[in-house]
């Protein structure tokens, strides 16, 4: 095995998960950052990222602006730039289509773009979250047939999980354990090497490409799962009139209950990844039963809370009708402008449904990408939602600049708050998950 700082990286795809993995390899390699993204690229060239992921001086310092042989990040959109790379690490979107099936068509193209370029010797790395299988039996023959080599005799292949998270500051790529694994043994061992180079908390080598696909998908299916159980007791001590985060915070005194919260699932991985083992398991025959109905309760949560607000505000005499709401946040989790697969979009429906005026408030999102994405307006800047009192406040995502807001004075008297988060004062709060 060749020394592994010989190695050239390119990385296809500069997104959440890339981008990140660019920079930290980008220390000790040359790495070559491929996008199809013009803006994307161009942004980044200057230093900005806009996921937030790398601060702007990170990003600067390893950028390669003198064409470094050695080091550095260098971003392009240009496919023959991949060609000088020996290792191509995958790091493109598997989302899922309308009828939660899984989308390989993102992977398969990124698999083209590399088969273009890919030459005796080559590794092919996957990060992409997929159903056991993927790599062997869905990329391998799209890489084999495009660059006429063989697999395992001319190229290799590999499978390491991403493990991001986006917005938290502190499981950052580099100190978050990464699984590895290979096509060969000799080829797992230069794989396990090379991201031990890289990932200060180290490196778990799987025994194969499919354990180690297997074990991404459950990491997220496990979370939806326990996810969906909580959301089931909101609902049902909500009935019981109990407060859920009482109960949980009980049950939390014993040593061994796992500390799960109700809310929205949304995001590009716990409320997917299942959907791919679903589809894996019922291909074979099997129908996942318990995976399904973890996610038919999560994915039921928007309308639920929609619903909620609209009985509380009848409760308290409030005509629904014409109603002024105002709904805080729409990103799909707190402190972090990712709004892929965002649940909150699903309250926004159902209120809209009944004639709700609802105003949406993100200081986080991109109002722009919102409006083209979902056709709705929403709101970045908190001056322009503070020229009228609302009928009624949901929190739907506890950003940090919500909790210093004073919502006192944003609300009619008589006007209810509904708290998803858990996280406002009970004075203030009407009701919460």
């Amino acid at each position: 095995i060749m020394d592994i700082f010989n190695n050239k990286i390119g990385i296809v795809g500069l997104g959440y998960v890339g981008l990140p993995l660019a920079v930290a390899f980008a220390e000790k390699f040359k790495v070559i950052g491929f996008d199809i993204n013009k803006e994307r690229n161009s942004q980044l060239n200057l230093g900005y990222d806009s996921t937030q992921e790398v601060d702007q001086r990170t990003l600067v310092s390893v950028l390669d602006i003198d064409n470094n042989l050695n080091q550095g990040l260098h971003i392009t959109n240009d496919k023959k730039q991949l060609k000088s790379c020996n290792v191509y690490i995958i790091t493109v979107p598997t989302p899922i289509d309308k009828f939660n099936s899984p989308d390989l068509r993102p992977m398969q193209k990124a698999t083209e773009t590399v088969a273009g370029v890919l030459k005796r010797g080559d590794i092919v790395i996957y990060e992409s979250t997929v159903y056991p299988g993927v790599t062997e039996d869905e990329m391998v023959p799209i890489l084999e047939k495009q660059s006429g080599l063989k697999f395992n005799e001319d190229f290799f292949c590999g499978y390491s999980p991403e493990r991001i998270n986006p917005g938290d500051k502190e499981h950052t790529v580099k100190k978050i354990l990464k699984i590895t694994s290979g096509s060969t043994p000799a080829v797992a061992d230069r794989i396990d090497s090379l991201y031990r180079a890289v990932i200060e908390a180290g490196t778990f080598k799987a025994s194969s490409i499919k354990v180690a696909e297997a074990a991404k998908v459950i990491e997220n299916s496990q979370r939806d799962i326990n996810i969906a159980f909580v959301n089931e007791l909101s609902k049902i001590f909500n009935l019981l009139g109990i407060d859920t985060n009482e109960v949980l915070e009980a049950a939390g005194t014993k040593w061994n209950f796992l500390k799960f919260k109700p809310g929205l699932v949304g995001g590009h991985c716990i409320g997917v990844d299942p959907y791919y083992l679903a589809q894996k398991a019922q291909e074979l025959g099997y129908h996942p039963e318990v995976i399904l109905s973890g996610r038919r309760v999560n994915d039921s949560m928007g309308i639920y809370i929609a619903n909620e607000v609209i009985r509380i505000m009848l409760k308290n005499n409030i005509n629904v009708i014409d109603s002024n709401l105002l709904l805080l946040g729409f990103t799909f989790k707190e402190n972090c402008p990712d709004f892929r697969n965002t649940k909150v979009i699903d309250i926004v429906k159902e209120l809209n449904s009944v004639r709700i005026n609802v105003t949406i408030f993100d200081p986080w999102v991109n109002s722009e990408q919102v409006k083209k994405e979902f056709d709705i307006q929403v709101y970045s800047s908190e001056s322009e939602i503070t020229t009228k009192k609302y009928d009624a406040i949901v929190l739907a995502v506890s950003h940090q600049e919500f909790l210093k807001m004073d919502l006192e004075s944003l609300i009619v008297k008589g006007g209810i708050v509904y708290d998803v988060k858990g996280c406002l004062p009970d004075n203030f709060v009407t009701s919460k998950l």
